[in-house]
């Protein structure tokens, strides 16, 4: 019997990314996530989950917790659960036309990532970036980790489309993204399979 050739991608490659969770994901935390990926590498990975606001906590309430006074009419940032590590942390996805000094860490040509109290002061007074989402806490993985649960099935993945990130509404983008893949749910399996 021949040995499985180990998974081994380049750097970066899910880089830009959105992680889909299969059917059957044995962590509730992670059940039906869409996570973008900000950062991969051979010594670990970093993203958000895009898809999982966080129920009681407003844009406006948390503004007030900084002293940040919100004078844009009708904003509406959500507030994700972006992980659970650090969730004291939040970060901001959003689209490239904001960029803060050397703050902002540019993603794709389409998405960039700021983690300062800069850019959300700057949502809050309509000067920040068009497009937007504010998630609080990051997933992560050490190395070899992610590249062993997608071996294991536990994961696929799509090119990381803003429009699906910024405009689908939460409750379907996960089968919206797997839809992009042209699969359909129901013929998914969360068992690993050998040829």
């Amino acid at each position: 019997m021949a040995r499985p050739v180990p998974f081994e991608p380049a750097d970066n490659f899910l880089e830009g990314k959105l992680l889909i969770a299969m059917p059957g994901m044995p962590d509730p935390r992670f059940e039906k996530s869409v996570i973008f990926i900000c950062a991969h590498s051979a010594s670990g990975a970093m993203g958000l989950i895009v898809n999982k606001p966080l129920e009681g906590l407003s844009f406006r309430e948390l503004m007030e917790k900084f002293e940040i006074a919100v004078t844009a009419e009708g904003r509406n940032t959500p507030i994700l659960f972006g992980g659970p590590v650090n969730m004291g942390r939040g970060f901001v996805l959003h689209s490239a036309d904001y960029s803060h000094d050397q703050a902002t860490l540019p993603i794709t040509t389409e998405i960039s990532l700021t983690a300062t109290t800069d850019i959300l002061a700057a949502i809050a007074q309509g000067t920040g970036p068009t497009q937007s989402l504010l998630a609080l806490g990051y997933a992560g993985w050490g190395e070899g980790q992610i590249e062993n649960e997608i071996l294991a099935n536990g994961w696929i993945h799509c090119d990381g489309d803003p429009a699906l990130i910024f405009d689908t509404p939460y409750e379907a983008m996960w089968e919206t993204a797997i839809a992009t893949l042209g699969a359909d749910i129901s013929g998914l399996s969360a068992e690993a399979g050998r040829a």
